[in-house]
Formats: C-alpha cells, structure tokens, sequence
C-alpha cells in the first residue's frame, strides 16, 4: 500500500554525479521546495536537518532533482509540461 503524501509535504530524490541517489521527506510544499533549491543553487549547497544530523549537499554533485508530487505551476522556458517517461517497455511497445 503506497502512503499518501500530505499537499505539504515534498519526496526529493537526489541523483549525484557518483551515480548514487538518495530520498528525502521535506514537510513543505513542493513549490517552496523549488524556491529554496533555486536559492541554494545561487549558494552551491544545500543542507536538509534531520532530526539527528544536518546533510550539507553540494549543489556542482547533482545531476538530477526528482520532486513528488510535480510542481505543475512551474512554467516558463525549459519547462515541458505533459512530459511522458518512456520505459523500455513503453518503447517497444511503440514499434
């Protein structure tokens, strides 16, 4: 059973250039998550609390930024909206 995210709470998923990921809850909106990961970007880190450490995450480390659930106010150039991802199987079907 997949748990219900609260509107105010954001899934990060960080993807860094070592190939590893890791997931964070955040208990903010998506689109605050945004605001602030666009100011940390400006500061080249990031730092989540957790309730027994601080992560610092330096921004130049990332490769990808994946935010649940999607921030569909985000518009503007180099945003696509209605982007599908395509699976291997999504592919091949399609053939």
């Amino acid at each position: 059973m997949l748990r219900q995210q609260s509107p105010n709470t954001t899934q990060v998923t960080f993807h860094y250039t070592d190939t590893q990921a890791e997931t964070f809850n955040v208990p903010i909106s998506p689109d605050q998550f945004y605001q602030q990961l666009d100011a940390a970007a400006s500061q080249n880190w990031l730092v989540l609390h957790l309730f027994d450490q601080s992560i610092t995450i330096r921004m130049q480390h990332l490769v990808k930024v994946e935010i649940k659930p999607a921030i569909a106010e985000l518009t503007g150039q180099g945003v696509f909206p209605n982007a599908e991802r395509m699976t291997a199987l999504k592919r091949g079907a399609m053939r």
